[in-house]
């Protein structure tokens, strides 16, 4: 949550949903804006607990909120009385200056009269008495850069310690194009034509194996997998080959990847991931600038992504101004 209050009233900047789940760094995390899949409801309390903490606290300018659900609970992760990293994406997506009404307020004018002129944009709108950006019908993702093609020998894995260094956004009508565009943007470009994706799931992600596995081979790619993740999909009855580990023995999978009959890699990892195998796969997957994913939701974004990318319309350009006015 992005927020701006003048100590009486509330602007909601943004609501955004992570893509990567909590023990990701927010700053390393995908988000959506709007949110993908949480309900009218639930974002109406984490907009009304915002604003009580924001006039709570006594704020005059920025603040942004971090909030986990589970099980449709909300729970506070932090607050900060400042602006965000996310202040110039919020920005871009929504049309609003956040930075700019943020300063007049701090420097003693009122939430209404800062937002004032933004109204004849019509691009705010007012409901439960808080001020919120009016959105046209289009989804904003942001995705994170990371400088691991830089810095030979990096684990491309993420945690809870920040890794990137940069921002990338991706607008469109629907949430899997605006993903598509952003990874595209980042240079992880999906590919849309089919090929070889390897897959190797931790322990704790195999029971999502089949769903990843059967978006995979609806879209045309044939799936290769280390022993645990292939019998997981075979138990499913989902075609899939299994390659050997690089401590297994040759070839495998690293003799696949320099041999370029890899298209895709989807890898993910755990503290208890042994890094024998994992960080060279995912150290190759760098070299060879293969398209990779290292967490179960980014793999699941990538289906909803490769649903939307059939008919190849989604790579046109369109102006950020004709999603905002």
């Amino acid at each position: 949550m992005d927020c701006i209050s003048d100590g009486k009233e509330v602007y909601i900047g943004s609501v955004m949903q992570h893509i990567e789940e909590a023990g990701i760094h927010s700053g390393d995390s995908a988000c959506s804006l709007p949110p993908v899949n949480l309900t009218q409801e639930m974002i109406e309390k984490v907009e009304q607990q915002t604003k009580t903490i924001a006039l709570g606290l006594g704020v005059v300018g920025l603040m942004n909120v971090q909030y986990a659900i589970y099980q449709d609970e909300i729970y506070l992760i932090e607050v900060n009385p400042r602006a965000s990293r996310t202040v110039p994406f919020v920005s871009k997506a929504t049309g609003m200056p956040l930075a700019k009404v943020a300063t007049r307020v701090m420097m003693g004018e009122s939430l209404v009269s800062s937002l004032e002129y933004y109204d004849k944009y019509d691009i705010v709108e007012e409901s439960n008495g808080l001020r919120r950006p009016k959105l046209k019908g289009h989804v904003s993702v942001k995705e994170a850069v990371f400088p691991f093609h830089k810095l030979y020998g990096a684990d491309l894995v993420l945690s809870p310690e920040m890794k990137s260094t940069g921002e990338v956004m991706g607008i469109s009508s629907n949430f899997g194009v605006s993903f598509a565009k952003a990874q595209l943007s980042a240079g992880n470009k999906i590919p849309t034509d089919g090929g070889t994706c390897f897959l190797s799931f931790v322990d704790a992600d195999k029971e999502y194996a089949a769903e990843i596995g059967r978006g995979l081979v609806k879209h045309g790619f044939k799936l290769v997998a280390t022993k645990g993740t292939q019998e997981v999909l075979s138990d499913a009855r989902i075609a899939c080959e299994r390659v050997l580990k690089i401590s297994e023995g040759r070839p495998n999978i690293e003799d696949s990847m320099k041999n370029d009959e890899i298209t895709m890699a989807i890898n993910t990892s755990d503290n208890n991931t042994s890094k024998k195998d994992a960080v060279v796969i995912r150290q190759e997957v760098l070299r060879r600038n293969i398209p990779y994913f290292t967490t179960l939701s980014a793999a699941r974004a990538l289906i909803l992504a490769l649903d939307e990318m059939g008919d190849g319309s989604w790579s046109s350009s369109t102006a950020i101004q004709d999603f905002l006015v």
